[in-house]
């Protein structure tokens, strides 16, 4: 076993326009400050790399984790989410994802595409250079709008789309392979990969590429009402990452998993920041320490209610809390009777008493 890297800070939902979240240097130190040893990165983020250097050049990529260094952090994972979503797009969501591409790829899904995978192939060069061994991504979706089977779904549908998803991250998957890095895909509603029967269909088609891992995040089974505790056991060595977010389901006589259209306050499922939610973070730990897991785990703030600072200052405590620094020895080793080969045969009805 070995113990849980931690507390670190996903910076997507912290990065803005004024101090101190408009550039690294701030930014990570303002996570320091707030108990955090290290960030998950967004590779999209201009404002805090750039990725055309990090994926082409090593001293750029020592000046970047120097600097981290230097304000007390060191970067976990890059994140590729955004991109990942634009690798597959159905066009029911064109207009909705456009924002995600820069200004001149709007209206041009197949551009947008082709930049989305050039976006992905760089992640997986910057993080190989920067040291990491694992980067996230969204899937994309294909078969998303037709999830629930009304109007019956013609025969072989949702096949064709899953064979198209695995064609275009074919490459990719390879690309990483490649350079030593995973792709955990964070299994999340929205996504082709939105549970654990879906990301087998993935793998299935994908020969079971050793690349392709999971981003865990039990607040995403929780709102699906999954058994996200049985989901560690069946998936363990394909756990990549772990956010560490948490949610709360609450149904009533007027709504249930799909929420009713209404705004995240207002849902009956709805995330909130670690502790103040439903989620068992005392098992999780436990069983991802258990399984070896080698990753970090990292606060993601999304919270209906409480301040992103707030939930910031406080998920790094109950990171720190929950970590389990592994124990060396067995609990028992006072017993140990220091018997020998001789001595076990004995026991065992085996061997001749002295």
């Amino acid at each position: 076993m070995r113990t849980i890297k931690g507390p670190g800070l996903f910076l997507a939902q912290f990065i803005g326009d004024s101090a101190p979240f408009d550039n690294f240097d701030d930014i990570t130190a303002w996570a320091a400050g707030c108990g955090y040893l290290g960030v998950q990165v967004p590779s999209g983020a201009a404002n805090m790399l750039d990725l055309d250097q990090a994926a082409a050049s090593d001293a750029y990529c020592a000046d970047l984790k120097g600097r981290a260094a230097l304000n007390g952090v060191e970067i976990t994972e890059l994140s590729a989410h955004l991109q990942g979503q634009l690798v597959a797009v159905h066009p029911a969501f064109d207009d909705a994802f456009d924002g995600f591409a820069p200004a001149h790829l709007r209206g041009n899904p197949a551009a947008r595409q082709e930049w989305a995978v050039a976006q992905i192939r760089k992640t997986i060069d910057a993080s190989a250079r920067l040291g990491l061994d694992r980067m996230a991504a969204f899937s994309g979706a294909l078969a998303w709008p037709y999830f629930y089977p009304w109007p019956q779904r013609p025969a072989g549908l949702v096949e064709a789309a899953f064979d198209e998803l695995a064609a275009r991250w074919r490459p990719l998957l390879d690309h990483a392979e490649e350079n030593g890095v995973d792709i955990c895909f964070e299994i999340h509603p929205g996504e082709d990969l939105h549970d654990g029967v879906t990301f087998e269909m993935f793998l299935d088609r994908m020969n079971q590429h050793p690349r392709a891992k999971m981003l865990y995040d039990p607040s995403h089974y929780l709102l699906q009402q999954l058994d996200y505790i049985d989901h560690l056991d069946i998936y363990a060595e394909r756990i990549g990452m772990f956010h560490v977010k948490d949610a709360e389901f609450n149904p009533t006589g007027r709504q249930g998993v799909y929420g009713g259209y209404q705004s995240w306050v207002d849902r009956a499922g709805r995330f909130r920041s670690p502790g103040d939610g439903q989620v068992d973070f005392g098992t999780i730990f436990s069983k991802l320490t258990a399984m070896d897991f080698d990753g970090w785990a990292v606060v993601e703030w999304e919270c209906a209610l409480k301040h992103p600072e707030d939930g910031a200052r406080e998920g790094a405590a109950f990171v720190r809390d929950h970590i389990i620094r592994v124990t060396e020895r067995a609990f028992d080793d006072f017993a140990d009777s220091g018997v020998d080969q001789a001595a076990n045969l004995r026991m065992l009805g085996l061997g001749e008493r002295k």
